[in-house]
């Protein structure tokens, strides 16, 4: 994987879903990230980091609860919101940073 920073200094919009693997609802964002993509295609970026795997970016950006969606331009968070969050609305807050 690359870099972290270099991912998220992108022009193009980074959506990022801090999950876990032992949370319920993180298992439900997986086919709503896999629609959306489809839905955004290559205007978009979507990544998805284990806040267990990576304590580091988790604590830089106060993870606390799982999933947190952050949206990133050029290494900006531009958006954030906790818990599951349906694609079509996923995909309107990408298109207003885009």
């Amino acid at each position: 994987m690359k870099n972290f920073a270099d991912v998220i200094n992108s022009e193009k919009p980074v959506l990022v879903d801090f999950s876990a693997e032992w949370c319920g609802p993180c298992k439900m964002m997986k086919p709503i990230l896999e629609d959306l993509k489809k839905m955004v295609g290559e205007n978009a970026t979507i990544l998805k980091v284990d806040v267990d795997q990576n304590p580091s970016v988790s604590a830089q950006y106060s993870i606390q609860s799982v999933p947190t969606l952050i949206l990133f331009k050029n290494g900006k968070p531009l958006f954030r919101q906790s818990g599951v969050m349906p694609a079509a609305q996923l995909k309107q807050i990408i298109e207003q940073y885009s």
